[in-house]
């Protein structure tokens, strides 16, 4: 179980009012709504972390185009006419 700190948070009456209102649609309280909310954001950037990571080590490494390295053709027979 995860341990929790108490924040103060300071938002615009208008919005507080629509969160509020989301929070009773939902039965549930604004603190959880919050926290709801700041949990899968901070999810995505982990996700988002991990991705480019994987993404950069690929290209890193280049991709396998089966041609063991060597290229059998000339920048020039590739734009022949």
């Amino acid at each position: 179980m995860s341990t929790y700190r108490n924040v103060t948070v300071s938002l615009p009456v208008k919005v507080l009012r629509q969160v509020k209102r989301i929070a009773m649609r939902r039965q549930t309280s604004v603190s959880r709504l919050l926290a709801q909310a700041l949990e899968e954001m901070a999810m995505r950037e982990d996700d988002y972390a991990r991705a480019r990571t994987r993404h950069i080590a690929w290209l890193e490494r280049g991709a396998d185009l089966g041609t063991r390295g060597r290229s059998t053709w000339s920048r020039e027979s590739l734009h022949e006419r």
